[in-house]
């Protein structure tokens, strides 16, 4: 019974406890993200944003989920039912599972492997399934249009931020996220060599995310809101949800392979006096503050130009710096032991 306990039950606990301790503060920072988005937003278009339900309008994401929650979930007579109710749980839960290799502080992660990088890639590589799966299961014209677009794009833009991932793997020596970081202490945040790589990484995750000015899923004129126009109540939330949390995990990588994670500024008090989990969160909340900015400045962008960019400027760049980058490592002698 005490080997039960020791070797299965309390293991078991406290991975569970780890769990939930990542993925609650990461759905009410999704809820709030959409506050979050709608205020900044609001503010730059000279409005007010939500500002009645609850004091500074707080409790407008609790107002929203239930409204989403209490409707009815219609799922259409010709649709694969099984299929269609799968795609968006799927689409969500990817967008949490990847969250198991993000370090928020020195020790704080929840699966330290030494692959973290490839795992991070092989979970954005599947966020396309879920998708793929909504068009085709809601047996709709314009559904499974929008699916083809948002698969498209997703893919092509994954093969820019693969490129810019090596870059980043072979200066640091590791694939481990972790050590990452720790390599950037001992020299500088890879933003300054790898300023392209940031934007091009930048760019290809709003893409990836299907965000404004790449969000041409939701191309309302043309797809009457794509891949998701037959869902409605939790399993459109689900999909909302998905998107959201897919731009905080965006941000977090940013963060871990370009900004330095949870190190500080600068690496004296009293900026060292700041817990390392909070300057995580400061560059999170700052790339994230980004993505909104661009949805409040551009216009979307058509889909040829959308391609075109992804395969004739990013990926020729990412790849030119990629082969640059490993020539000025050997040329110097730079390498990573």
């Amino acid at each position: 019974m005490v080997s039960f306990w020791s070797g299965y039950a309390w293991p078991a606990i406290v991975i569970i406890a780890e769990v939930l301790l990542i993925t609650v503060p990461l759905l009410v920072a999704v809820a709030y993200l959409t506050y979050f988005e709608r205020k900044v937003i609001a503010g730059m278009q000279m409005r007010r944003g939500p500002n009645v339900v609850g004091p500074f309008g707080l409790f407008q994401p609790l107002a929203d989920g239930l409204k989403l929650l209490l409707k009815e979930t219609v799922v259409p007579s010709g649709s694969n039912k099984v299929v269609f109710v799968i795609a968006p749980a799927l689409t969500f839960t990817l967008a949490l599972v990847a969250w198991a290799v993000i370090p928020f502080d020195q020790g704080w992660v929840l699966a330290n492997i030494n692959v973290g990088i490839l795992y991070l890639f092989a979970i954005s590589s599947l966020g396309v399934y879920g998708i793929i799966m909504a068009g085709w299961a809601s047996n709709s014209r314009y559904a499974f249009l929008g699916a083809l677009r948002s698969a498209a794009q997703m893919v092509s833009y994954e093969v820019s931020i693969g490129f810019v991932m090596i870059a980043v793997l072979i200066c640091a020596g590791s694939l481990n996220l972790s050590d990452i970081v720790h390599a950037q202490e001992h020299s500088i945040w890879y933003v300054i060599p790898h300023l392209p790589l940031f934007v091009i990484f930048f760019v290809s995750g709003l893409a990836e995310t299907n965000r404004s000015p790449f969000d041409l899923p939701e191309a309302e004129s043309e797809l009457v809101s794509g891949y998701n126009v037959e869902y409605s109540a939790m399993t459109f939330a689900l999909f909302f949800l998905g998107e959201y949390a897919n731009m905080i995990l965006m941000s977090g990588t940013i963060t871990v392979l370009f900004l330095g994670g949870w190190l500080p500024l600068f690496s004296f008090a009293p900026f060292t006096w700041i817990p390392g989990i909070v300057w995580f969160a400061a560059k999170v909340a700052l790339i994230l503050f980004g993505f909104v900015w661009v949805r409040a400045t551009f216009p979307r962008y058509r889909y040829d130009q959308l391609m075109r960019l992804g395969w004739k400027v990013f990926l020729p760049f990412s790849l030119f710096w990629l082969v640059l980058t490993a020539g000025v490592l050997e040329v110097t002698g730079w390498l990573p032991k």
